[in-house]
């Protein structure tokens, strides 16, 4: 079986043309080398997956560094699982890189949005604002009403108002790939990517694919 997806890095944003002549805009992303470090069995686990590292890091622990030692001793900093589709075998250390994506096919892309710290009802919810006539200078960006006075006298749970925006964990479905630089490991998506460039992201093959 092959497995689903891998970790990389967000490089930034690029114009690439596709097997078609088309000048497209997209979104560079580094994936890999990831590492097999573990094997989940349905024997000893109960269900079939394989866990992956990315990133050399010289900050482990002891711990962290025995489970790794079966894998070929790499230091990584990262680990994930990831599902099993289709057909092929893997064992530890085995090396993984930007040739499980192919040109044309779609992905989903997961990683933690970018922060935008304290944020008001207009730039968070998309809110109108009040009205700029009869006096009210001071509502262009206010709220409004958040609840009823008397019945039920409270404002509800979930009620959207100011607070904190972004860093959170996001995925941005069925992006195509649109090239691929296996001499340095990126793959090109169209569209755009959630979080920072140099942002960690997961790459996985489409699991909805819109038609």
């Amino acid at each position: 079986m092959t497995i689903e997806g891998l970790l990389g890095r967000k490089l930034g944003t690029v114009q690439v043309f596709d097997d078609r002549g088309r000048l497209r805009g997209a979104t560079a992303v580094e994936v890999g080398p990831c590492y097999v470090t573990d094997l989940r069995t349905p024997e000893k686990h109960g269900y079939t997956a394989v866990q992956i590292g990315y990133e050399e890091s010289r900050r482990l622990n002891k711990p962290e560094t025995g489970h790794l030692r079966p894998a070929g001793g790499h230091k990584l900093r990262h680990l994930a699982e990831f599902r099993l589709v289709g057909a092929g075998e893997y064992k530890l250390g085995d090396e993984l890189g930007a040739d499980l994506f192919e040109v044309g096919k779609k992905v989903d892309v997961t990683a933690t949005s970018k922060g935008r710290g304290f944020q008001g009802g207009v730039r968070r919810h998309g809110f109108k604002g009040g009205p700029r006539t009869h006096g009210q200078s001071d509502r262009h960006r206010a709220p409004g009403s958040i609840g009823s006075g008397t019945t039920p006298g409270r404002v509800l749970k979930g009620t959207r108002m100011a607070g904190h925006m972004g860093a959170v964990r996001t995925t941005v479905r069925n992006l195509e790939v649109v090239a691929r630089n296996d001499d340095r490991g990126v793959i090109f998506v169209a569209g755009s990517v959630p979080g920072p460039d140099g942002g960690l992201v997961r790459v996985r093959t489409a699991r909805k694919v819109a038609r």
